[in-house]
């Protein structure tokens, strides 16, 4: 401890649960201790005290301090959480306080609330409250999928639709559907198991299988919908960045005067043939201004799985413009090297 000044201090924790706080086996008060291993941090009961040369002691406060804000603003604190607040993360900026309007859309099957978790998804549910169809866009853990699911599964219990239709495009990223076993149900069923996974949260087993034998809840590839009038449902297109155009064109005119709609898509994860484009962002650029059609774009900042998911998808999102930059500049070089080889034919030409 050289060159600083010692210090001890003691923090009263109020208002929260110190397990809760402070984890199981004091995981997440063991990660405090790990991050700040230059002083000595030890709980008894309610209180906790660090002591050590200032600058650590004081860093470890402000740490905890954010802990317990965070524990009593969104009434959680994960073990991730402590991780990421610990490294600096801002994600919380973007998340909504439980004491901040976070209104509970429905309760899961356990009786737990699902609310919105981040600024972004909670403007999802407000733009689904006041138009027929959403655009929610962005990349993978952003909750497009679950926080949709979940909207319409609150419709179909506030009996504001009959029945819920869930689909997506089979795209055959890497496997043909001929070659995987069973019938068309058993082949196209791993395309569409992120929305039984969303449904099997939010409704019990025994509900669940009886609202899909009376066909309340629907779940088929988009294909199935062609020649339909889909009409007093809440309908949701998952992974639309898959579509053609085409496809996007039918399942919007299928919709009847009492449907709504949400459309979910990752412009960065399109799976199609490499000579086949993405008709979501066509119809993004040409329903853009229609009364009743909206869009929400969701974020990495809106990441609610693991803290790593967001730093591969801006891994990938750094290296797909590197590679774009790349495409440029060789297309530029190629052009400069066509323009100078038909300026030397001309030269030539002259000279003869």
């Amino acid at each position: 401890m050289k060159g600083g000044s010692l210090s001890e201090i003691v923090l009263t924790v109020d208002g929260v649960d110190p397990l809760a706080l402070f984890g199981e086996n004091n995981v997440k008060l063991n990660l405090l201790r790990k991050a700040f291993p230059e002083i000595t941090i030890t709980s008894r009961g309610s209180n906790l005290k660090l002591a050590g040369e200032k600058k650590y002691t004081q860093g470890a406060k402000a740490k905890f301090e954010l802990m317990v804000k965070t524990l009593k603003d969104y009434n959680e604190l994960t073990v991730q959480m402590v991780e990421d607040l610990l490294q600096g993360e801002s994600l919380f900026d973007n998340r909504i306080p439980e004491t901040d309007g976070n209104r509970t859309i429905l309760y899961n099957r356990e009786g737990k609330p699902i609310k919105a978790k981040t600024r972004n998804q909670r403007k999802l549910v407000d733009a689904s409250e006041q138009n027929d169809i959403v655009f929610a866009i962005g990349p993978a853990g952003t909750g497009k999928t679950y926080t949709a699911v979940a909207l319409a599964v609150r419709a179909l219990k506030n009996r504001s639709v009959k029945k819920i239709i869930l689909t997506r495009p089979a795209v055959e990223a890497g496997e043909n559907l001929g070659f995987l076993p069973g019938d068309l149900k058993e082949k196209v069923d791993p395309y569409l198991r992120p929305l039984y996974d969303a449904l099997d949260d939010m409704i019990p087993a025994d509900k669940l299988a009886q609202f899909m034998s009376n066909r309340i809840i629907e779940i088929a590839p988009l294909a199935f919908m062609r020649g339909r009038t889909l009409d007093q449902a809440f309908i949701i297109l998952d992974e639309a960045q898959n579509c053609s155009t085409l496809q996007i064109k039918m399942f919007l005119t299928r919709l009847g005067p009492s449907a709504k709609c949400i459309i979910t898509g990752d412009l960065s994860q399109i799976d199609l043939p490499h000579n086949q484009k993405s008709g979501l962002q066509r119809a993004l650029d040409i329903l853009e201004g229609v009364e009743g059609i909206t869009r929400v774009n969701l974020t990495t900042e809106d990441v609610v799985r693991h803290r790593l998911v967001k730093e591969i998808i801006n891994a990938y999102e750094k290296s797909d413009r590197e590679l774009r930059a790349r495409k440029l500049r060789k297309e530029l070089e190629e052009e400069e090297a066509a323009l100078r080889e038909l300026e030397q034919r001309q030269a030539e030409i002259e000279e003869e």
